[in-house]
Parts: C-alpha cells; sequence; structure tokens
C-alpha cells in the first residue's frame, strides 16, 4: 500500500506524537501528557514513543504474526532498554496505539485507547476506537472545562485529572495504554477486514482527528477527502487553523490550545 506520514507538535514543547509507515504497514502513537508530573523515568515521553514505535516495526515485520503478540513483544523490549527507571510508577512513560497492516487478504488492525483508524470502505466509513478512558474520572474531566485553557486554574484541574486518571491506568477498573506492562496489549481493540473492500485509510492520533471527533467542523467522509486531495500535512495545518480561532477553549474547553498531532494516510495499491 501507499502510506504518506505526517506529525507537528501542538506548541512549543516537543512533539509526543510518531508516527511510521512501510509498503504494508502504518502506526501512529500518541504519548499521555505527564502534565508536570513525577514519571519515575528519566528519559520522557518523546523518547519513549521513539522506542516503541521501531521496536513495533520490527516486531511486526514478520507478517503471519498477530499484531496483539508483536505489540506485547514490543512493549517487553522498551522495558528492558530503561530498567534502571521505576516503571512502577503509575506516571511511567506511556502512549496511545493504533496499528493498521496491509495482507494479502485482510486489512490487520489494533487499537489501544483514542487514537483512531477510519477505515473508507466500499460501503462507508468505519471508525475503530478505544474510549474507555471517557468513561473514567468525568466529574474531574469535567472541572477542567470550566476554565479558559492555559491558566493557572485550567493548569491545576489537568494536573488533577491526570493524576487520578494515573491510578487506575491499565487496570480492569480503568483504562488500557502502551506503558511498561506487556499485558496491556491484550486489552487492545483488534480485527481484520477483506483487502478488497478497503479503499483507503487514515490511522490518527487524537489532535488529528480533533475537526471531527472535537470541533466537529468536518465529517469522516470529509477529512478522508481533504487526505486524499491535499495529503496529512494539509490535515494538520486545517486542524491548526481552527484552533486558532479559539484559543482559549471558549468554544471547545479542552487540556492545551494545540495538541500534537499525527496522521498515516493509506491507499491499497490495487486502488492507486
Amino acid at each position: 500500500m501507499y502510506v504518506s506520514v505526517a506529525t507537528e507538535p501542538g506548541g512549543v514543547a516537543p512533539n509526543e506524537d510518531w508516527v511510521a509507515g512501510t509498503s504494508n504497514l502504518a502506526i501512529v502513537l500518541d504519548g499521555l501528557s505527564t502534565a508536570g508530573l513525577d514519571t519515575g523515568c528519566r528519559h520522557g515521553v518523546p523518547w519513549y514513543v521513539a522506542k516503541l514505535g521501531g521496536h513495533l516495526i520490527a516486531a511486526l515485520a514478520e507478517p503471519s504474526r498477530p499484531l496483539v503478540d508483536g505489540l506485547a513483544d514490543a512493549l517487553e523490549r522498551v522495558a528492558q532498554s530503561h530498567r534502571e527507571c521505576d516503571l512502577k510508577n503509575p506516571g511511567t512513560p506511556s502512549a496511545t496505539v493504533a496499528i493498521l497492516r496491509e495482507g494479502m487478504k485482510e486489512f490487520e488492525h489494533l487499537v489501544l485507547a483514542d487514537s483512531p483508524i477510519v477505515l473508507e470502505t466500499r460501503t462507508g466509513i468505519t471508525v475503530l476506537t478505544d474510549l474507555r478512558v471517557d468513561g473514567v474520572c468525568q466529574e474531574l474531566r469535567a472541572d477542567t472545562e470550566k476554565f479558559e485553557t492555559g491558566t493557572p486554574e485550567h493548569q491545576a484541574s489537568v494536573a488533577k485529572l491526570v493524576a487520578a486518571q494515573r491510578e487506575i491506568r491499565n487496570t480492569d477498573e480503568g483504562y488500557w495504554v502502551a506503558g511498561s506492562m506487556s499485558e496491556a496489549a491484550y486489552h487492545a481493540f483488534a480485527g481484520s477486514v477483506d483487502t478488497s473492500a478497503v479503499l483507503s485509510a487514515a490511522v490518527l492520533s487524537d489532535g488529528a482527528a480533533r475537526l471531527v471527533t472535537e470541533y466537529q467542523t468536518e465529517t469522516w467522509e470529509a477529512l478522508i477527502g481533504r487526505l486524499r486531495a491535499a495529503g496529512p500535512s494539509a490535515l494538520i495545518r486545517a486542524v491548526r487553523a481552527v484552533e486558532a480561532t479559539d484559543p482559549h477553549g471558549r468554544r471547545w474547553p479542552r487540556y492545551k490550545s494545540g495538541d500534537d498531532a499525527a496522521v498515516a494516510f493509506c491507499q491499497p495499491a490495487s486502488v492507486g
């Protein structure tokens, strides 16, 4: 398949998203915010997503290997590479995962947390995502929406929310993300669809999907059309243009004015 990619930080801080594409694989990782809290790790989130991404590409090079097994292996290898850090810290660097792999007969897909995969098929749009995080800490989430983005009150409320989320992260009572536990891979949502049914696909971080999911200024069909016409960088520019109309989060309350964004747009070679 043909894969085009783009990623961009949401502000002046280092980009915590990561994206890569090969002839049969597209991966997007979205590093989770630490909100300035201790992580027990000296490396940081950008290091973590880069390490995990590289190990995922290697682990999934064998086309018959299940995606969940490849993710579990990659998580274990990253954990082994920084055992000197406190991997039991609830804030240890972690990320959402979205993977699409083209095979001879099937497109395999995996999502862990809220980075979506959008499939354009011959019968319409299918969105694959994992929104379990939305079901936890809802009162604290609502509190963050009371303040303008970037104010001290807003930053304090986000830190409080993140601290609460960390305590139930990667537990049956909470939600699952890629972190230091290989077990998390087996809590991902994985499946497949016939290759012949897929016209195109977008693998996105939530920061790139916001035109549809948060701002609701575009449909999934329009987003796919934009990607086909102008490519991933144009999609990120469109997100930034909308964000610029509401820098303080008054219309669309959010954790930060601009979120890191990553996009992989995939088109089967048979479609052209």
